[in-house]
């Protein structure tokens, strides 16, 4: 890393920080020429498997899309910034354990509704409604009644 201030292509790392729920690691540095001190923010890369959609295409995993859909989801309900940004980086991290280098966008979306089932249920009702596409009340229904009964399941337990 080149400093700032001289230009001069040695840097001394003195200390590294993960930030909290981002993708993020803060390096604090000096220059070993200058003295300079300053900062730099470094993006972890993650290993995203490739999609197989339903109909056998593959594409490139995008994590915008998975963003957009969830927060289409999410709309008007009472969830902030720092718990979207959690969730997502949940979902993201089951994702990246994925074994294979490709991965069905059935079990892309049943990772986000496991995730949605405990943060918010009439986000995992939309999400629901639109991942396994309902066409009819009854298709509602269930996902709702599944959703009852494994409440009243954590209730008992």
């Amino acid at each position: 890393m080149w400093c700032p201030q001289c230009k001069t292509p040695e840097t001394k790392v003195t200390d590294s920080r993960v930030v909290q729920s981002t993708n993020y690691i803060r390096r604090r540095r000096i220059c070993v020429a200058c003295q300079h001190r300053f900062t730099t923010h470094e993006l972890i890369e993650r290993r995203l498997p490739r999609v197989i959609k339903r109909d056998g295409n593959r594409y490139q995993f995008t994590e915008s899309k998975v963003r957009a859909g969830i927060l289409r989801a999410l709309e008007k309900r009472p969830i902030g910034p720092e718990e979207f940004e959690k969730l997502i980086v949940r979902i993201l991290d089951q994702i990246q354990q994925h074994p294979l280098d490709e991965i069905p966008s059935k079990t892309i979306g049943d990772i986000v509704l496991s995730n949605l089932k405990h943060v918010d249920e009439v986000a995992y009702v939309r999400f629901a409604s639109v991942y396994q596409s309902f066409d009819n009340i009854e298709s509602f229904q269930k996902v709702v009644m599944d959703l009852q009964k494994v409440k009243i399941g954590t209730e008992d337990g």
